[in-house]
């Protein structure tokens, strides 16, 4: 039994990058689904395709991109987690590298990146940051 999903989802890439593999396959939902599209927006991965696990479930297959060898996804951090949930106001909305990172927030209106939800004026609870 998984706890938390989307931890789950990025302790996946992490690890794929640290072996250098092109793709990973994620379990697939629609809150991973929507993060991995953002992450795709944002530039930090290649693209996002169904995919079915050896067991027949559905799934996601991500593309990871790398620049020059490296992984251009440096760090993937989960911010809220099921024990200790956190919520912000719009105007609280981190800035992750001053501007350069990315927050991805899930809001009344969806998931969102973070500069959407600030645009949009709309807070919710921070579920992870990348850079």
């Amino acid at each position: 039994m998984m706890t938390d999903p989307i931890a789950d989802m990025l302790t996946r890439i992490r690890n794929a990058q640290i072996t250098r593999h092109a793709t990973v396959v994620i379990p697939a939902s629609k809150t991973k689904r929507r993060i991995a599209e953002i992450l795709v927006e944002a530039g930090y991965l290649t693209s996002v395709q169904d995919a079915k696990t050896d067991g027949g479930h559905d799934a996601f297959q991500l593309e990871l991109k790398y620049l020059d060898g490296e992984p251009v996804l440096q760090k993937l951090s989960r911010e809220s987690t099921p024990g200790r949930r956190q919520y912000v106001k719009a105007s609280e909305i981190p800035e992750v590298r001053n501007g350069l990172g990315l927050a991805i927030l899930s809001t009344s209106h969806g998931v969102l990146s973070g500069a959407t939800a600030r645009d949009k004026n709309v807070g919710g609870e921070v579920l992870a940051t990348f850079y």
